[in-house]
C-alpha cells in the first residue's frame, strides 16, 4: 500500500524557546521561495540511475492558512538547504521531509524544523531528495542514494559549516521517516558508484529521529525490485544509531504497529531507543502544528533533550 497525504494537509529556557517558535511558525500565509539562498547540489553532473527525460519540477503553495505550505515534485536536481543558527552550538541535523514519495512536504517537515532548532544552536540540513514514482531507473534505490550523499557532503565541509561532523543526525517524517530509517539501518549499502572524495566518509547518522514514521516495505514498497533495505526493523543491530520515536496512537495514516516495529527491534538488539506515543495528534504535525494543549506539541523540546544526552553519553563513552 503507498501512502498518500495529499487528502490531508539547554533547560526550561529552551522549552520556551521552542514553544514559542512552534506558535510563530504557524501563523505563516506567504508563499515560500526554494530553495534558499544557501543550498547545495548533491551530485555534480546527473544524478545515477537518471533516466533519459528528467521530472519535469513542479513545486506549489498547498492549503490553507495557517497550513499554507510547500510542497515539491518533479525532483531532478537533489538539494540540501542550509539554515544557520545565530549561535550554532556545533550540532547538526538533516531532515528528511515525507509526503508519501509523491511530493515533498518541504515546509512544514524541514524548513519548520530549521525555524524550531535552530534557535537551539542547531545547524539545521533539509534534504530535497528525488522521489522514486518520477520515473527514475531501479527506483527503490533512489531516496537512499541522495540520502548517504547529503550525509557524506555535509560532513566533508563541516569546518564550512562550523558544525561537529560526530554530531550529525537525522529526522525524519512519515515517507522520510522510512528514509531515515533507512540511512540509520542502511548507511553503507553501496547503492551509487563512487563520485569524489568524500564518498570515503561513513553516512551513518549519530542518531535517528523518527516522527509519525513509516518502517517497513509492506506498507511503502517501490520500484519492481523487492529492496530488503525498506524492511527497517529487520536491519537493526548492534551497529544501529541511538533512535528518538514520536507517534500519534491516532494516526489515520500510518499504524502505531509500525514505530512500534522498530522499537521491538531497537530493544531486541540493545539500540538505544526512546519513544512517545501520543494519544492524539494525527498525522503529519511536524514540529508546528499540534496545538500548544496537547502533551505531544513539546516533542521537539523532548527531542533537542534527547539529542544532547545522546552525544553526551557518546562522548562520556
Amino acid at each position: 500500500m503507498r501512502i498518500d497525504r495529499r487528502a490531508m494537509i539547554g533547560g526550561a529556557a529552551g522549552l520556551v524557546t521552542l514553544a514559542a517558535a512552534s506558535d510563530a511558525l504557524a501563523q505563516g500565509t506567504t508563499d515560500t521561495a526554494w530553495p534558499p539562498r544557501e543550498h547545495f547540489r548533491l551530485w555534480p553532473k546527473q544524478p545515477p540511475n537518471s533516466p533519459r527525460r528528467l521530472p519535469t519540477p513542479n513545486d506549489e503553495m498547498s492549503g490553507q492558512p495557517p497550513r499554507r505550505e510547500l510542497h515539491l515534485r518533479g525532483v531532478a536536481d537533489p538539494v540540501v538547504a542550509i539554515y544557520r543558527p545565530a549561535k550554532p552550538d556545533g550540532r547538526a541535523l538533516l531532515a528528511i521531509p515525507g509526503g508519501g514519495y509523491r511530493f515533498l512536504s518541504v515546509e512544514n517537515e524541514g524548513i519548520n524544523v530549521a525555524k524550531t532548532f535552530n534557535p537551539q544552536g542547531v545547524t539545521v540540513f533539509v534534504l530535497a531528495y528525488r522521489l522514486p514514482g518520477e520515473g527514475w531507473l531501479d527506483p527503490q534505490d533512489v531516496p537512499l542514494q541522495d540520502a548517504q550523499r547529503a550525509m557524506r557532503l555535509i560532513r566533508a565541509r563541516a569546518t564550512d559549516y562550523a558544525i561537529d561532523p560526530a554530531t550529525l543526525g537525522v529526522v525524519g517524517f512519515s515517507a522520510g521517516g522510512l528514509l531515515a530509517a533507512s540511512i540509520a539501518t542502511a548507511y553503507a549499502d553501496p547503492v551509487y558508484d563512487r563520485i569524489d572524495a568524500a564518498d570515503e566518509i561513513m553516512a551513518r547518522p549519530a542518531y535517528a529521529g523518527l516522527v509519525y514514521p513509516v518502517i517497513g516495505g509492506d506498507m511503502m514498497r517501490v520500484g519492481t525490485l523487492g529492496a530488503a533495505r525498506f524492511d527497517t526493523d529487520r536491519r537493526v543491530n548492534r551497529g544501529t544509531p541511538p533512535i528518538f520515536i514520536v507517534h500519534a496512537l491516532d494516526d489515520p495514516i500510518v499504524p502505531a504497529a509500525q514505530p512500534m516495529a522498530m522499537l521491538a527491534a531497537c530493544q531486541a538488539a540493545q539500540v538505544p531507543v526512546e519513544a512517545h506515543f501520543l494519544q492524539q495528534g494525527g498525522h503529519g504535525f511536524g514540529p508546528a502544528y499540534l496545538p500548544p494543549e496537547l502533551p505531544g506539541s513539546h516533542w521537539p523540546q523532548l527531542f533537542d533533550l534527547w539529542i544532547k544526552r545522546t552525544l553526551a553519553t557518546r562522548t562520556a563513552g
